[in-house]
């Protein structure tokens, strides 16, 4: 994500109550289904350059969206909003669902509508990607109709989109690809299953093909030090077949080239480090899974132009000249200058 806001309605209780109405006014009525004392919201706002992602922790409490607040104009967009904890029911004119968690619900709040929230003794928590209408409205066949589009924990995509809310909130791995593509392909499912237009619903597979990729490519991240990368690993934890796991890979060179690439870039990263100074050659490339120190030098020579060695000696010599721990960016610049000169 590009930035990250922290809007915590401080403590509980009543002046909790009167904080978050004071700042919910011109969007809806909140309505405590709980003593007052016992109210309690907490959210946490994440902002990309195309979405923002509201995670909401609440009390029993309800949110009644009238036609007064729509006509003030102050949420003219769409959520798609993932049930984690707790129950939620949503109602819109004569539509109404109710959300368990693992449920995932589009909402258009340019239409009145009532959300309740039951915890069960404990608290509901809810997950949503606020979109901009100008964004999903092109996506969907009649946007006017999509309000309470209910995709249940058990269809075919939700636990694809699912695992992408929690990833969204992590720091960004660069090779699984940008939060905002990765925005763009759940729109794209969900405007599918909401009754998407004939170009969303074609490219339904692109964007599923992306979602896999960018969480099986965020799981090598997670693991690229440890043995769990195998294809039948893979195919086991994601529930794909081997051939769909290699078609994922093809533009990468393949699962095998993909994996021993970002080891590659990890023992980069670690050889400029003054941490990793002492420690061998053997034992990195035991680390990084290569069979040998030989092959590791290898395979980091044909990648880099040069030796784990050579590259040890630079970064030294960059801290000694310098006084700070060359970047990865300063290195690799410095060996592009060499390969010119």
């Amino acid at each position: 994500m590009n930035e990250t806001m922290l809007a915590d309605i401080p403590g509980r209780g009543v002046d909790a109550l009167k904080q978050l109405r004071a700042m919910t006014a011109d969007i809806c009525d909140v309505v405590p289904l709980t003593a007052e004392d016992d109210f309690h919201v907490t959210t946490v706002t994440m902002m990309t350059r195309n979405a923002l992602l509201v995670d909401t922790r609440a009390t029993d409490q309800e949110y009644d969206r009238t036609p007064a607040h729509v006509a003030r104009g102050a949420m003219d967009h769409f959520q798609i909003t993932l049930c984690v904890e707790g129950e939620m029911r949503f109602s819109s004119g004569r539509r109404e669902v109710t959300m368990g968690p693992g449920a995932i619900c589009l909402i258009d709040m340019a239409q009145p509508n009532r959300t309740v929230l039951r915890g069960g003794g404990s608290r509901t928590r809810l997950m949503a990607i606020i979109l901009q209408r100008a964004m999903l409205a092109p996506r969907l066949a009649h946007p006017d109709s999509a309000t309470a589009t209910l995709l249940p924990s058990n269809h075919p995509h939700t636990r694809l989109l699912a695992s992408h809310y929690a990833a969204l909130t992590l720091p960004p791995e660069p090779e699984a690809g940008s939060a905002e593509a990765t925005i763009e392909a759940i729109a794209d499912i969900v405007a599918a299953a909401a009754g998407g237009t004939a170009d969303i619903a074609a490219g339904v597979e692109r964007a599923e093909r992306h979602l896999y990729l960018a969480m099986i490519k965020r799981r090598i991240a997670d693991n690229i030090e440890t043995d769990a990368l195998t294809a039948d690993e893979l195919c086991r934890h994601f529930q794909i077949s081997r051939a769909t796991l290699y078609r994922l890979f093809e533009a990468d060179g393949g699962l095998s080239h993909y994996v021993r690439e970002q080891r590659l870039n990890l023992a980069f990263r670690q050889l400029i480090s003054p941490s990793a100074e002492d420690t061998r050659l053997i034992d990195l490339a035991v680390g990084m899974r290569f069979s040998s120190d030989s092959t590791f030098i290898r395979a980091f020579r044909r990648k880099f132009g040069l030796t784990p060695g050579e590259l040890r000696e630079l970064a030294d010599n960059w801290l000694r000249e310098t006084g700070a721990v060359p970047t990865i960016d300063t290195v690799l610049h410095q060996l592009a200058r060499r390969r010119t000169s």
